[in-house]
This record gives structure tokens, C-alpha cells and sequence, in this order.
């Protein structure tokens, strides 16, 4: 029998190269390219982060649809009335043959068994939303769209409302707290379609027509809400995602540990600091001060190589080598990926060379340059 406590996949720690979007979506990885610092990296610099919270709700959906089908299996299995009530000895036998559904994932990456068990889940929902528009009766275990029960998918606050880094590693999307009704499924099915599908939608995503039409029609006319449903539109998301976001999102969290207004800020400090620097260097040249008063050089120089360099290659070294990366202005969390700590550090050692090559450059040159009074 499945444990309904089933701890959500754990971090690979021993991975000696960068993670898949997959481990990212299966919050299989650590800081900065966790789940968390992609959500903010969709939302802030990829502007599209409607097609990652549209992959997350079907997950979710899913993960709904397993509980339910696995609460209704035990049902049926130690014969309570809700089991008997629930399905006949054709959709017993269909339940007691789907396993304990405790994978996750795009449909593309399953195994065989768990697209069967996928597949064997979608068909007996059918079966089940059918049965019930046949009869004219609510599915078993339905409340009603009124009365609806609460999921832990209502219970948690969305991503996008979240301050802190570590929400989303808490969460377990295959234990909902509290008993999945089959009218909350329907709603799932109607939020997504609402939400995300249908022209005009509040936070429409583009999708092929082809795949918007089949969840619609499936919907709205087929009375459908298995999970197979969202197949052909999750696999395009994940793929564009995959496509489009993915590789900026680790050259800029596994190459980088800044976000867009601190690499702009250092510029502008990196400017600054320089034209300062050069000004005071020429005015103390031909002035003809002499070179221990130059050496003071060193300060404007060191900050605007410093700060030029940091966003040349958006990496604050000395951040780096302390262990942190920036997920939203001035905010900061430890990099707990080890493979990518381990990268940082080699970036950081290479940034900083190089900062003090040009630094330690321009200091020699305008204090040994000989000085003439003007």
C-alpha cells in the first residue's frame, strides 16, 4: 500500500555536472538552480513564467488525480462502503491493477510501468466521469461544486507570492493533507483550462491549436478530467521551456551568481570609480605629487576593475567564494549545489585574477610614470 507520507525526491549531491530541467521541475537539485530560482528567474528575466506555474498546475493535477485513485484503491481493497459504492468489479479490478502512483515527472520521462500505471489511471477516471454523466450522478467521493473540500494545492501559497528560497523544497506534491474529492478534480481541470487555455484567458499561454481545441472539446464536451488530457500540452511547455529558458537560466545561476539590476548597478559604480580614478590620476601626474601620494590610486582603481569585472561576467567574486548567489535585488542565499559551488569558485578565481592583473596594471602605470607640473 502506498505511504501517503512519501517524501518528495531527494537531491542528487554526487552529481558531477549541471542538472536537467527535469531534476529542477522534480526539485531534485540544491541552490541557485533549484526549483525556486528558476520560478524567479521565469518571473523576472524570462518574463513567461505563466508556462512554468501552467506545468507546475498540472503536476499538480496529477498529483491530485494519483491520490485520489490511490485513497479509492484502499477503499476498494479493504472493502469499506466507499469502495463498494464507488465502482463496479470491472473498476476494482482496474484499481487493485495500478499500483501505488507515486512517480511524478513530464509524461516523456516515465518508465514504461508508470506510463502504463499513468495510462491505466486516465482510462479508469474516464470510465468513472463517463459512468457518472451516464447516470446522472456526481462521481464517487464528489461533494459537489459547491461544497468542494480543500486540497493542499489551495492550502499552499502559489510561487509567485513567495519572499523566501526555501518554500518550494518543502512541499510534497504526491501528499495532499486532506482527502482529494472527485469534484476537486473537475475543478483542477476547469481552473487550468479557465486559466491558462481559452482565448482572453487571464494568464493565456500559446499553444498549437490542435492541443488547445483537444483540451477543450475534452473538457467542455467529453465531460474529461484525467490527467492524460494535459499530456500533448505539458510535453510542449516542458520542451519549449527547455529550449528557450533553460540554458540562460543555468549560464546565468551556474555561471553567475548576479541578477540583472546588480550587474546594471556595478556598471554604473564600475564608470563612476574609473572616470574618477583617471581624473585624480592625470591631476596627480601633473601636479607632480609624488608617488606615495599616487599609490592612493589604488582605491578608485581597485573598485572600478572590481565592479567592471563583476559585470563583465556577472559574477561577484568575493560573494562566490563565500558561498552565495542572488535570487532578487540585494537578496542572497547560500549555494548548496555542490557541482555548481565547485564552478563558482573556479570563476570567481579566474575573475579575480584578472582584476587584479588590470588593477595592479593601471597602478604601476600612474604611479611610475614620471610627473611634470603644468
Amino acid at each position: 500500500m502506498a505511504d501517503h507520507n512519501t517524501p518528495s525526491p531527494q537531491p542528487d549531491l554526487h552529481r558531477n555536472r549541471l542538472p536537467s530541467l527535469f531534476e529542477v521541475l522534480s526539485r531534485r537539485t540544491l541552490a541557485p538552480v533549484d526549483l525556486f530560482y528558476f520560478y524567479i528567474y521565469m518571473r523576472d528575466q524570462q518574463r513567461s513564467v505563466d508556462y512554468l506555474d501552467f506545468w507546475l498546475d498540472v503536476a499538480q493535477h496529477m498529483s491530485m488525480c494519483r491520490h485520489y485513485v490511490r485513497e479509492l484503491r484502499r477503499s476498494v481493497m479493504i472493502g469499506t462502503p466507499d469502495g463498494d459504492k464507488s465502482a463496479s468489479k470491472r473498476s476494482s479490478a482496474m484499481l487493485e491493477g495500478l499500483g501505488d502512483l507515486n512517480h511524478g515527472g513530464p509524461s516523456i520521462y516515465p518508465s514504461d510501468k508508470e506510463k502504463n500505471q499513468d495510462a491505466q489511471m486516465s482510462a479508469y477516471l474516464r470510465q468513472e466521469a463517463q459512468h457518472a454523466a451516464n447516470t446522472g450522478h456526481s462521481p464517487a467521493g464528489s461533494t459537489g461544486s459547491n461544497n468542494m473540500r480543500q486540497t493542499s494545492s489551495n492550502d499552499r501559497p502559489r510561487p509567485s507570492f513567495m519572499s523566501s528560497p526555501h518554500v518550494l523544497t518543502t512541499s510534497d506534491s504526491n501528499s495532499p493533507e486532506h482527502t482529494v474529492a472527485r469534484a476537486d478534480i473537475r475543478a483542477s481541470a476547469e481552473k487550468i483550462l479557465y486559466t491558462y487555455l481559452l482565448p482572453g484567458a487571464e494568464r493565456e499561454i500559446q499553444l498549437p491549436h490542435a492541443i488547445t481545441h483537444e483540451i477543450t472539446a475534452g473538457i467542455e464536451e467529453q465531460g474529461r478530467d484525467d490527467p492524460e488530457l494535459f499530456d500533448a500540452a505539458k510535453d510542449y511547455v516542458f520542451q519549449a521551456m527547455e529550449r528557450d529558458a533553460f540554458p540562460g537560466f543555468l549560464r546565468a545561476k551556474a555561471l553567475g551568481n548576479l541578477v540583472p539590476p546588480s550587474v546594471l548597478m556595478r556598471l554604473v559604480i564600475g564608470l563612476l570609480s574609473m572616470f574618477a580614478a583617471f581624473w585624480v590620476a592625470f591631476i596627480l601626474v601633473f601636479l607632480d605629487y609624488g608617488r606615495r601620494t599616487r599609490l592612493w590610486l589604488i582605491l578608485p582603481f581597485t573598485i572600478g576593475v572590481y565592479a567592471l569585472c563583476s559585470q563583465q561576467y556577472s559574477l561577484d567574486p568575493i560573494l562566490a567564494l563565500l558561498g552565495f548567489s542572488e535570487y532578487t535585488f540585494m537578496n542572497f542565499n547560500r549555494i548548496r549545489e555542490p557541482f555548481v559551488r565547485k564552478l563558482l569558485n573556479k570563476r570567481a578565481i579566474m575573475v579575480l585574477g584578472v582584476t587584479i592583473f588590470i588593477d595592479a596594471c593601471l597602478v604601476v602605470l600612474f604611479v611610475f610614470v614620471p610627473g611634470k607640473r603644468l
